[in-house]
C-alpha cells in the first residue's frame, strides 16, 4: 500500500506567517550576533578541495534580508566564496518548477539518508535511489534533469536560474572549478553508479561537470540572504520583484531543506534552531523563515559534518532572538468569548 500523503492540487494552501521585529531591533541583533561569535576560532578549513584550505579563517559575515528586501549586515558580507552545496537547494527548485512536486519526489526522493553527504553506500542500500537532493547523489541526479539540450544549455539554465535567485549575474570561480574538477573522482563514481541504475540518462561525466561548475559559482553572505528570502517570499525575489519559482516550489524546497539541508546533523539542527537551512563546505549557510526573510552567513571554519561553526551559532542566536523558529508558539489567548452553543 502506498502510504504517502498527496493532497497537492486538491486543497487550496493557506499560509501562516508573521513579521520580523522593527528595523532597529533587527539591526542591533545582527550586529550582536556577529560580535558574539567573531572571536570563535572553532572548526577547521576544508582541505579535501585544496583551494578551500586557503580561505581566511577569520572571515565572518552575517546578513539578514527580510521579505521586503531590506538588508541588515555585519562583518564580511561582501566577501565572495564558492556556493558549493548550497547550490543544490536552488537547482532543485529550478528542476521542481519544470517537472513538478510528484515527479521529483518519485525520481529523487525527500528522505534523509542518515549518512555522509558523499556516501556511495546510501545509493546501494536503496537500489540506486538517491533518497534526497541535498546529498551528492541526489544533487547530481537533479542536475541531470535541468532543462537543456546538452551540458552547455543545461549550464546556462543553471547559472541563469541561480542568478535570478540572487538578483545579480553570478560568475564561476575558475580556480575553485579547476581544483574541484581535478579531485572529484568520487562524484564521477557516484554518477556512473546512478547511470547503472537508470537514474541518469545523459553522459554522467557531463552531468558531473555541470554540477561542479554550479558548486563553483561565487556568492557572498548578502547573495545567500537574498536567495533565501526569495524562498521565504513564496518564490518572488524581494529585491528585484521577479517571480523566480512558484509558491508551491518554494514550499517544497523549504520542506526538503528542513529535513536534509544540514546533512546528517539535520535533525539536531531542526531541533535546536527550527529553520530550513543549507550549508556549503566553503563556509556559507542560508537559513529561511517563511514569510519573514532569510539569514546568510559566511565563515570557512567547519565542524566534522562540513557546516560552518560560526554560521551555525550566529543563525541559532538570531533564530531565537528574532522569533524565527518555525515550531515556536506561545499560549493561545482567545480573541472572543465562546458562546453557549460553541464548545469551550
Amino acid at each position: 500500500m502506498d502510504s504517502r500523503i498527496d493532497v497537492v492540487g486538491d486543497v487550496a494552501q493557506a499560509v501562516s506567517t508573521g513579521a520580523l521585529p522593527g528595523w532597529d531591533q533587527v539591526e542591533e541583533l545582527v550586529v550582536a550576533a556577529h560580535a558574539r561569535y567573531a572571536d570563535d576560532s572553532s572548526g577547521v578549513l576544508a582541505d579535501y578541495i585544496p583551494v578551500l584550505a586557503q580561505a581566511d579563517p577569520a572571515a565572518f559575515g552575517v546578513c539578514v534580508v527580510d521579505a521586503d528586501g531590506r538588508e541588515h549586515a555585519a562583518g564580511a558580507t561582501t566577501t565572495r566564496f564558492s556556493i558549493q552545496s548550497i547550490s543544490k537547494a536552488f537547482v532543485y527548485a529550478l528542476v521542481s518548477e519544470r517537472l513538478g512536486h510528484a515527479h521529483l519526489r518519485e525520481r529523487i526522493g525527500v528522505d534523509n539518508t542518515g549518512l555522509a553527504f558523499n556516501s556511495v553506500m546510501a545509493v546501494e542500500l536503496h537500489g540506486g535511489h538517491p533518497r534526497n537532493p541535498m546529498v551528492n547523489a541526489g544533487a547530481i541526479a537533479t542536475t541531470a534533469l535541468v532543462e537543456g539540450d546538452g551540458p552547455d544549455e543545461q549550464w546556462e539554465a543553471v547559472v541563469d536560474g541561480l542568478s535570478r535567485f540572487a538578483g545579480r549575474r553570478l560568475e564561476v570561480d575558475e580556480v575553485v572549478y579547476t581544483s574541484e574538477a581535478a579531485t572529484n573522482s568520487r562524484n564521477k563514481a557516484i554518477a556512473r553508479l546512478l547511470e547503472s541504475y537508470g537514474r541518469i540518462e545523459a553522459d554522467p561525466l557531463d552531468v558531473v561537470d555541470v554540477y561542479t561548475r554550479q558548486c563553483s559559482l561565487l556568492v557572498d553572505a548578502h547573495d545567500l540572504a537574498v536567495m533565501g528570502a526569495t524562498l521565504a517570499d513564496g518564490g518572488v525575489n524581494p529585491v528585484t520583484g521577479e517571480r523566480v519559482v512558484s509558491e508551491q516550489v518554494a514550499t517544497d524546497t523549504l520542506a526538503v531543506l528542513a529535513s536534509t539541508g544540514m546533512y546528517e546533523r539535520s535533525g539536531e539542527w531542526l531541533f535546536d534552531v527550527g529553520l530550513p537551512a543549507k550549508s556549503g563546505v566553503a563556509g556559507g549557510i542560508v537559513a529561511v523563515s517563511p514569510g519573514k526573510g532569510a539569514i546568510g552567513t559566511y565563515s570557512p571554519l567547519l565542524d566534522p559534518a562540513g557546516n560552518s561553526v560560526r554560521g551555525q551559532r550566529a543563525t541559532a542566536y538570531l533564530s531565537r532572538a528574532l522569533g524565527l523558529n518555525v515550531f515556536a508558539s506561545s499560549v493561545h489567548v482567545p480573541t472572543r468569548p465562546t458562546s453557549p452553543e460553541e464548545p469551550a
